[in-house]
């Protein structure tokens, strides 16, 4: 009788970037809104849910709607302060400072403003976006802390300076303005560096961060992808993982050991 040889177990994508990780000298991870998801954070396109499904980002989370008027700029933003000040990492965010704590992770470079990756132990972040931990007054440049922006608000509504008329804007980067220089150039070596480049809960839509992983790709690194729904850079990545992200980075982790 002949003997039947099982066939070899299938690799899953999980153990594919597992091994990814494991050869990579130099690991970095980028990640969007699609990591905080889990944490309770709506991402920006999903229909009807995203952020910006049913409001005009240029009517309230832009440089000119903070100018033109400051009042509705606020009345967008201030109930989102509430609502990130409550939320908490979630798996994924900490997988991530698993890795960089082993030595298997050398940065993330965030599109979030949320602070979630600091929360949960993150140490080398790069906020291309900046952060809403804290918030300045444009006119002296006097900063505030996330909890103290609140009893800055005057009767109108707007967030105004305790020590000069001036109004306050949060540290993050508003529709029409620049990304911080610093924090851009800084992604872009850690990209070009990389031998690996994990995509975390991105689009990979909004530039200059989308062209983050072409950067590595064009100095011979690898690319992985963890997102869900389609990105410009799937048919260049070495893997696909299009689950829960917070399930799959766990996966990923277990594979590690």
């Amino acid at each position: 009788m002949e003997r039947q040889v099982a066939a070899p177990a299938r690799t899953s994508a999980a153990e594919q970037l597992a091994e990814l990780i494991g050869r990579s000298s130099s690991t970095v991870a980028l990640t969007g809104a699609g990591i905080s998801v889990p944490s309770g954070i709506p991402d920006f396109r999903t229909p009807g849910e995203g952020i910006w499904s049913n409001v005009d980002p240029f009517e309230v989370a832009s440089i000119d709607a903070f100018r033109r008027d400051p009042q509705r700029f606020w009345q967008f933003y201030r109930p989102r302060f509430s609502m990130l000040g409550d939320k908490r990492p979630n798996p994924a965010h900490v997988a991530l400072a698993t890795l960089e704590r082993r030595g298997l992770l050398a940065a993330v470079v965030t599109q979030n403003i949320d602070r979630l990756h600091r929360a949960a132990g993150t140490r080398e972040l790069i906020e291309v976006h900046g952060s809403i931990a804290t918030s300045s007054c444009i006119t002296c440049g006097r900063s505030y802390g996330l909890d103290e922006v609140e009893a800055l608000f005057d009767g109108r509504g707007i967030a105004v300076c305790d020590i000069c008329p001036g109004l306050v804007k949060p540290d993050v980067v508003l529709f029409g303005e620049m990304l911080p220089v610093a924090a851009i150039e800084r992604a872009r070596q850690l990209a070009a560096g990389a031998e690996l480049m994990i995509c975390i809960g991105s689009s990979l839509e909004v530039f200059p961060a989308a062209g983050l992983p072409e950067l590595t790709l064009a100095n011979g690194g690898d690319v992985a992808i963890v997102t869900k729904g389609p990105t410009p850079c799937d048919r260049e990545a070495s893997v696909k993982l299009d689950g829960d992200v917070a399930e799959e980075l766990l996966a990923v982790l277990a594979a590690l050991g």
